[in-house]
């Protein structure tokens, strides 16, 4: 018998996923997205409540202009966005994908009650669909 095809987030959602707190700093930021591979990651509080998101773009410029003024790069706290387009984990697969034509995120939290339980990416929500579709 085939595998089922995945139809929620749930199933395809990376649940061991890096994140950092908004006490982060944005040079430890930079090693953990270039570590793990990822364009942003969720900021989440001491109770994995997500509280921002920070991506690639959001620090770039930080860690330029203090590499020139050879200061320490910010916290993620001061350049985080609070703005999150989040997901919950029983959201459709095809739902979400509908939603990623218009909006730009790479990377989606996935969040129950409020806490993180993992994120999605657009990548990982191509690959489901292709399974959908060929399976």
């Amino acid at each position: 018998m085939p595998n089922k095809a995945p139809t929620t987030v749930r199933e395809i959602m990376s649940r061991d996923c890096y994140r950092v707190t908004g006490k982060t700093s944005v040079s430890t930021l930079a090693k953990g997205l270039a570590l793990h591979r990822l364009p942003g990651v969720p900021v989440v509080d001491e109770r994995d409540q997500l509280i921002g998101f920070i991506s690639e773009q959001d620090v770039m410029g930080k860690v330029l202009e203090s590499s020139y003024l050879n200061e320490e790069p910010p916290l993620v706290s001061e350049l985080m966005r609070n703005e999150v387009l989040s997901v919950p984990p029983n959201k459709s697969i095809t739902d979400l994908a509908q939603e990623m034509l218009g909006a730009k995120p790479k990377v989606y939290p996935v969040v129950e009650q409020g806490r993180l339980v993992g994120i999605v990416t657009r990548r990982d929500v191509l690959s489901a669909i292709l399974r959908m579709r060929y399976s």
